[in-house]
């Protein structure tokens, strides 16, 4: 019981490191949560700082995602005779998103945990990733909506999880619940979407 805790809280602190606010607050002199959207992810740091910073925050969350699973992987290894490494791998996951949403370094205001999630899915299980990320970006494609993409893109995730990984049961309802974290994160966007205010994407910047 004692390594899931400590991969979770390794997970839960590599997730809480927003590097959408530090790097707006390098390159550009201000908070990004204090602009547009106020969400403290890549598609926001596009729209108010520009494309370079946003691809170097994409690239960055996406990383937290990928490490946070390796060293799941490697403790499972070192302790394979006591944990459940699928449960354990899923689980540093959930937290790793958790962290970026809820960052304890960054007075809890994070982001939607869309571009660490990628780096789980893909990490865990790259067939799912690449699914859900051409998924979403034909779904973006069309709507010129981010929020879109990844609500659906999260819908997606444990129902490919329950047909295509063979994993337990308590990775699957990790699975889900890492879906419904994304989605809750996507809050406002549904409201926006449902009175047809939603912000679209834009690469003028």
């Amino acid at each position: 019981m004692a390594i899931y805790i400590i991969v979770s809280l390794i997970a839960y602190c590599i997730g809480s490191i927003s590097f959408s606010v530090i790097l707006s607050r390098k390159f550009a002199g201000f908070d990004v949560r204090d602009k547009g959207s106020k969400n403290a992810g890549a598609t926001n740091v596009l729209r108010t700082v520009g494309k370079r910073v946003a691809l170097l925050t994409l690239i960055c969350d996406i990383l937290k995602g990928v490490i946070a699973i390796v060293i799941a992987i490697i403790a499972g290894k070192i302790w394979e005779d006591v944990v459940n490494v699928e449960s354990l791998k899923y689980l540093a996951g959930f937290f790793v998103i958790l962290g970026h949403t809820f960052p304890i370094f960054f007075e809890f205001r994070g982001g939607k945990g869309v571009a660490t999630a990628l780096g789980v899915l893909i990490t865990l299980n790259w067939k799912i990733g690449l699914i859900c990320l051409i998924f979403a970006l034909i779904i973006i494609a069309f709507t010129k909506m981010v929020s879109v993409g990844s609500i659906l893109s999260a819908i997606l995730y444990p129902i490919l999880t329950i047909f295509m990984a063979e994993v337990e049961f308590g990775a699957i309802i990790i699975s889900i619940f890492i879906a419904l974290l994304v989605i809750f994160n996507h809050r406002e966007n549904l409201k926006r979407i449902k009175e047809g205010t939603e912000n679209k994407l834009s690469f003028k910047n």
